[in-house]
């Protein structure tokens, strides 16, 4: 199964085979959309999402027909019950169904709702822990329509943040301490993408926390067409590829630079004031923005909490249709899509 990240910008697929406990990734890419086919995480323009998957499709050469998506953790609910441990999943979906709209503030012909069980209740051995998700069934159709139209069939349809804690949890390890434990500490991966920031705090217990903020790497090719007289294809190309005048470094990165590390901190504060936690012991930078050169070590020296790139593959290893170095530089921004990629593995 493939994982299929839409996102405002790009559609982003990973194809990973396993064998053994070893993952392999045997395909990868990366596909422009056209200009605002999706906004603030909704797809506005099916057909021009569809067509970028065709022809990301068609450039990977995969024969796989089967995708997973993921729809962003705004919009979905999510809340935690407790149920019967002797209920089996057909008794519990019945019951969810019928107490629903205690939990879900929209009708429920509106909504596609989905559950897992968390494990045995701390309070009592005969009750277990539910995972409720919920989110608008438009959500979920756009998603699959755009899948449709690109040749693919959605198996799977996933919420970010989830996908985001199941790319880290194969790396985990890298972060072990000198205890040996890395259960207990709180990991923030901070997602800043084209148009959108998503921090998702991982705490080891329940789900994660997530907070969307609109700023993106987006501003920083605006400024750059607006300051040197580029067309959007071009900024977006000096902007990996370099070659801009000598104050760009001075003038538009270093400002845009620190416009991340406050809005790192923001979301953090956030974070911070919505709950019993006061400090997070790692930072993770994901998403296209991530790579700018010295990023992580500003954010690391600002907020004085240790400050590393996502990179989920790094255990992995590759196929030989697959550019290491390529798939390298762009690690960060494929968290969602290798999370969604590990779902052919359940």
């Amino acid at each position: 199964m493939l994982g299929l990240d839409i996102s405002s910008t790009s559609v982003k697929l990973v194809e990973l085979s396993k064998s053994g406990g070893e993952y392999k990734v045997e395909n990868y890419g990366i596909e422009p959309l056209p200009e605002n086919a999706v906004v603030e995480k909704n797809i506005s323009d099916i057909e021009g999402v569809g067509e970028a998957i065709q022809r990301l499709v068609e450039r990977c050469k995969t024969k796989e027909k089967l995708a997973a998506v993921a729809v962003a953790g705004s919009a979905v609910i999510t809340k935690t019950i407790e149920m019967t441990a002797t209920l089996n999943e057909v008794e519990m979906e019945s019951l969810l169904q019928s107490e629903a709209d205690q939990y879900i503030p929209y009708p429920l012909e509106e909504v596609a709702l989905d559950f897992e069980v968390q494990g045995i209740s701390p309070k009592s051995d005969e009750q277990v822990e539910v995972l409720i998700a919920a989110c608008r069934r438009e959500n979920v159709e756009m998603r699959e329509a755009a899948l449709q139209f690109g040749g693919l069939k959605a198996k799977v349809v996933d919420i970010e943040a989830h996908c985001m804690q199941r790319a880290f949890d194969l790396v985990r390890d890298q972060f072990v301490d000198e205890e040996g434990d890395v259960e207990d500490k709180i990991i923030a991966i901070v997602d800043v993408g084209a148009t959108m920031t998503t921090l998702s705090v991982l705490t080891g217990s329940g789900a994660p926390y997530t907070r969307e903020q609109l700023f993106g790497g987006k501003q920083l090719t605006e400024e750059i067409q607006r300051r040197y007289s580029l067309s959007v294809e071009e900024a977006g190309l000096a902007k990996k590829q370099g070659g801009l005048p000598d104050d760009y470094e001075t003038e538009v990165l270093q400002p845009f630079k620190e416009a991340v590390v406050q809005q790192v901190t923001r979301s953090l504060q956030f974070f911070y004031s919505s709950s019993a936690y006061d400090d997070v012991d790692l930072i993770i930078l994901a998403g296209g923005t991530a790579s700018i050169d010295g990023l992580s070590e500003m954010v690391a020296a600002k907020l004085g909490t240790p400050t590393t790139l996502a990179n989920p593959f790094v255990n992995m290893s590759l196929s030989s249709r697959v550019n290491k170095a390529d798939l390298h530089d762009d690690a960060p921004a494929m968290m969602i899509a290798c999370g969604l990629a590990l779902r052919s593995f359940d």
